[in-house]
């Protein structure tokens, strides 16, 4: 089914306020006088509890720092109290993983043959399983070498010169429209991962704001992604999934889970706790992720790039709509998709930039009604635009030009199209 492209504008009266109200009938008729119909989808509650005391603390910090810098603070990387009571708790953490083993050591060794050696075996047990994980390089992504994208790493080199850290030892490619950074591995080499259909309708400037950002992660003092720290909340969610209760128990199930609901309630609270010990460190440090970002490709693609994440539900639900299209002409659509991947793309960018700018402020209001953000650990995305907004603009000090950006298109041409397949295969997972 072609896209629609050509704008089909609407005029008609608020039924509220009686200003008149002109829109887009492909988007939300909406008034920008009294707000009516802004936000006409009621927000679901489909969050755990934890992920919305997350989010209620992510807003409470979020604000707090935006009205610091309101005022003239200069924020910057720091260790505070909570970050070292966060790092004692991480290590109570793994100390519990080390009493395990050595208890269950113990036992095989003073108890071989009898009742003991049983009990240290299981012990040994529990702490395989509740033992904390280094990231591994994620399997299912598409991994381009720096020999295969010399010039994408050359611009990712650039931009890390910029924010004042190093570069990036693997770059991946993936289906979703979002990107990160990670750590992985014993030794801890860098991992940027770039979820093709953002980068496909970003700005190249945008794109450099997006780098900026991520790679200023590796040096603003996010206590939450520390080696320590990080590992500590993995072991924990681990922990809390083996305490979940079992769902319609037997007797004796009920028993197991009567057992469990003090050791569930001790990790949910150690986890909350955490939250609330890393969560301003967090904030400060997409805060400071943002201003690399607006260092590197200058502060208008950097709020530009905030506005883009506002619409990236409008992009799942496109990529969806391709998906859908190849399910119902057929299985031999989806094969043709390697050989039909601009099309996937142009139809992608197409459609955001046909998104007028009426709906960018829709989308910015409503952010700020609900408190939108990239996950539940991130400041709401209104909020950090208005920080960018807060600040000294700056200029860009990474030029990403048309001939460059010719060069790494054709670097990536080749995962385009495998990307491009897996979407309307396997379709995208949403925000």
């Amino acid at each position: 089914m072609p896209l629609r492209t050509a704008a089909e504008e609407t005029t008609q009266p608020c039924p509220e306020c009686g200003a008149e109200v002109r829109g887009d009938s492909r988007f939300t008729i909406w008034c920008a006088a009294c707000d009516w119909n802004v936000d006409p989808q009621e927000q679901q509650e489909t969050q755990g509890r934890l992920e919305r005391a997350q989010r209620v603390l992510a807003r409470r910090h979020g604000e707090k720092l935006l009205a610091e810098v309101r005022h003239g603070r200069v924020l910057y990387a720091r260790r505070d109290a909570a970050a070292v009571l966060a790092y004692a708790i991480a290590l109570a953490v793994h100390g519990v993983t080390v009493a395990l083993i050595a208890g269950g050591i113990f036992c095989v060794v003073w108890g071989w043959g009898g009742v003991m050696m049983l009990l240290g075996l299981f012990l040994l047990v529990v702490a395989a399983a509740l033992r904390p994980r280094l990231p591994k390089l994620p399997e299912d992504e598409l991994v381009l070498q720096r020999a295969n994208a010399p010039e994408l790493y050359a611009l990712v080199d650039e931009v890390a010169q910029v924010v004042g850290t190093g570069g990036v030892d693997t770059i991946a490619v993936g289906k979703e429209v979002n990107a990160s950074v990670m750590s992985y591995g014993v030794r801890g080499r860098r991992l940027l991962t770039l979820g093709l259909p953002l980068w496909e309708v970003l700005t190249p400037q945008q794109r450099v704001a997006l780098l900026g950002h991520e790679l200023g992660h590796y040096g603003n003092g996010d206590t939450r992604h520390a080696a320590v720290v990080a590992m500590a909340l993995r072991s924990l969610a681990t922990w809390r999934y083996y305490f979940t209760p079992i769902q319609q128990p037997s007797p004796v199930e009920m028993v197991v889970n009567l057992a469990f609901v003090m050791p569930r309630l001790l990790v949910q609270g150690v986890l909350m706790l955490l939250d609330q010990l890393t969560m301003r460190a967090t904030q400060r440090a997409e805060y400071l992720a943002d201003r690399e970002a607006a260092r590197a490709a200058s502060t208008e693609a950097a709020v530009a790039l905030m506005d883009q994440l506002l619409v990236t539900d409008s992009l799942t639900v496109r990529l969806r709509q391709e998906t859908n299209n190849a399910a119902l002409t057929g299985l031999r659509s989806t094969r043709q998709a390697k050989n039909q991947a601009d099309e996937v793309w142009t139809r992608l960018t197409t459609h955001v930039a046909a998104i007028p700018d009426h709906e960018y402020e829709r989308k910015r209001r409503v952010a700020a009604r609900r408190g939108h953000s990239v996950d539940a650990t991130h400041p709401p995305t209104h909020l950090r635009r208005d920080c960018l907004l807060a600040g000294t603009p700056t200029e860009a000090a990474v030029l990403l030009d048309d001939s460059r950006q010719q060069r790494i298109a054709a670097e990536l041409a080749r995962v385009r199209s495998e990307v491009a397949w897996r979407i309307v295969r396997d379709g995208v997972e949403g925000q």
